[in-house]
C-alpha cells in the first residue's frame, strides 16, 4: 500500500496516543491567547486538567463570533512577527475570519494537503492545474503548495477565464484539476460551445470541494468529464483544504486526527450523539502554533462512517457535509435545506448545471421560486412539454420539501455565474 507518511496508516491506538500529546500541547500553547486565558478560566479549566484525548469534552467551545470580537490579534499565540501569512474567509455567512500561520503551519498544512491528494491517486509524474482562486481565499495557496510539495508539475490557473482554462488542460495533458463544483458543471457548457469533448482531455482526476454539494452533481461531473471526483473537506478557520479528503474507495472523507480532533454534537444540546447519527462537526487543531482552535463549531452538518473503511486507513470517515445549521431556510413552518434542492434537481436528466432559489414574500406569506435553467435539447417551442417538465420538478421538489415551490425554467446561461462559491439562495422577503 503507498502512502505519503507513515501516519496516514496508523491504527487507532496510535492515532489516540498523538491526538493525547497534542492536545495537551495546544491547550497550553493557547493559554498564551488573552482570549483563551479568559476562556479556559471562565470555564473553570487549568491546563493540567487535560490529560488524554476524551478530555476535550471539558475545554469550552469557540464560534465564529469569538474569532470575530478578537479580531485582528487577540486569538495569536506568538509575536505577529512570527507569522508569515494570513489567510481570510469568504465571509459568506457575515463578516470575514482571519487566520495566521507561522512558517511551520505552513509546512504542516502543505504536508497534510500533499498527504490528502496522494490519497486520491495524484503522483508527482501528474500534471495539476489548479482552477481555484487565490488571495485571501485558502482554496488557491493551500492546494497549491499541498501539490508542489507532492511533486506534481503545478499550474496556478486560478479562478475564471474558462476558455484559457479548457486550453491549458489540453495544451499540458493536465492529468488532475482541482475545481469548485458548481464551475465544474459551467465549464462544461463552455466545452459544448467550443465543440470539445471534455472526455477527450488528459483528465483522469478531479479534486471537488469548497462548497457543499451532492452526490448526484459529484455523479454529473464524473460523466460529462469522465474522471473521478473525489470530495474534500475544509474551512479557513482550520487552515483551509486539507481537514478531510476521500480515498479511492469513495465512501467517505477520512479527517486527518493527528491534525484535527473531531467531534460531532447535537447542535441544540451540544451533546455527542451517536456513532452513525446526523450533527453538527466540532473541531479542535492540534498542530497549529501560531493561532491554535479550540472545540470550533462549524456550523457544518455530517456523520461519522461507522465502520472501517476497505483502504486500510483507520482515520475516522466523516459523510459528505448534507448542509450548514446557519443556512436553513424556514418557510411556512417547514426547515428546508439547500442542498435538499440540489439533490432532486441534478436527479433530473432534462435540469443544466446551474439554479437559484429565490425567497420572496407576496401579501403575508412567504415564497419560494425555483429557477432552473434547462439544457438546449429540452427547451423546445412545444409548451406541453415545457408545462409537463416544470409539473415534474414541482411535484418531486414537493415529495422532498413538503411545500409547493413556484419553477421557473430557463435557458441555459441565462442565470447569473460566479468565479468563486456559487450563490445558489437569495432571499428577497
Amino acid at each position: 500500500m503507498q502512502y505519503f507518511d507513515k501516519v496516514e496508516f496508523a491504527d487507532r491506538s496510535e492515532i489516540e496516543q498523538i491526538q493525547s500529546i497534542r492536545l495537551k500541547n495546544t491547550v497550553y500553547q493557547a493559554t498564551a491567547s488573552q482570549f483563551y486565558r479568559n476562556k479556559l478560566a471562565m470555564a473553570g479549566i487549568k491546563v493540567g486538567d487535560i490529560k488524554t484525548h476524551n478530555d476535550a469534552s471539558k475545554l469550552p467551545y469557540t464560534v465564529k463570533e469569538d474569532l470575530r470580537s478578537s479580531y485582528p490579534y487577540g486569538l495569536l499565540t506568538q509575536p505577529v512577527d512570527k507569522m508569515v501569512r494570513l489567510h481570510a474567509s469568504s465571509g459568506t455567512t457575515g463578516a470575514a475570519t482571519v487566520i495566521f500561520h507561522t512558517e511551520n503551519d505552513l509546512n504542516s498544512w502543505a504536508d497534510l494537503v500533499a498527504r490528502c491528494m496522494h490519497m486520491s491517486g495524484v503522483r508527482s509524474r501528474d500534471v495539476f492545474q489548479n482552477m481555484s482562486g487565490y488571495g485571501l481565499f485558502t482554496g488557491g495557496l493551500g492546494i497549491h503548495y499541498g501539490a508542489e510539495r507532492l511533486g506534481c508539475l503545478t499550474i496556478p490557473a486560478g479562478a475564471g477565464n474558462s476558455k484559457r482554462q479548457i486550453k491549458m488542460l489540453s495544451d499540458f495533458k493536465v492529468s488532475v484539476a482541482h475545481i469548485i463544483p458548481s464551475y465544474a458543471l459551467h465549464l462544461s457548457s463552455v466545452f459544448t460551445k467550443l465543440d470539445i469533448d471534455p472526455k477527450s482531455l488528459h483528465l483522469k482526476i478531479m479534486l471537488i470541494g469548497a462548497e457543499p454539494h451532492s452526490e448526484e452533481v459529484r455523479q454529473r461531473i464524473e460523466d460529462i468529464y469522465g474522471v473521478k471526483a473525489y470530495n474534500s473537506y475544509g474551512l479557513s478557520e482550520m487552515n483551509g483544504p486539507g481537514v478531510a479528503f476521500e480515498c479511492s474507495e469513495q465512501s467517505g472523507m477520512h479527517i486527518w486526527e493527528d491534525a484535527y480532533l473531531a467531534e460531532i454534537v447535537d447542535p441544540e444540546t451540544l451533546e455527542p450523539v451517536p456513532e452513525g447519527e446526523l450533527g453538527e462537526l466540532v473541531l479542535t487543531t492540534l498542530c497549529r502554533e501560531g493561532m491554535p482552535i479550540i472545540r470550533y463549531r462549524t456550523r457544518d452538518l455530517t456523520r461519522f462512517i461507522p465502520g472501517e473503511c476497505s483502504c486500510g486507513r483507520q482515520h475516522k470517515r466523516i459523510d459528505r457535509i448534507s448542509a450548514r445549521s446557519d443556512d436553513m431556510i424556514v418557510l411556512k413552518g417547514v426547515n428546508i435545506f439547500p442542498m435538499q434542492v440540489e439533490k432532486i434537481l441534478m436527479s433530473i436528466p432534462e435540469v443544466g448545471e446551474n439554479y437559484v432559489i429565490e425567497l420572496e414574500r407576496q401579501g403575508y406569506l412567504d415564497q419560494m421560486r425555483v429557477k432552473v435553467e434547462i439544457r438546449d435539447e429540452f427547451f423546445v417551442e412545444d409548451m406541453r412539454s415545457l408545462q409537463a417538465l416544470q409539473k415534474k420538478i414541482t411535484g418531486q421538489l414537493r415529495e422532498e420539501i413538503l411545500i409547493t415551490a413556484k419553477v421557473d425554467l430557463v435557458e441555459r446561461d441565462s442565470l447569473p455565474k460566479n468565479d468563486g462559491k456559487a450563490v445558489r439562495v437569495i432571499d428577497n422577503r
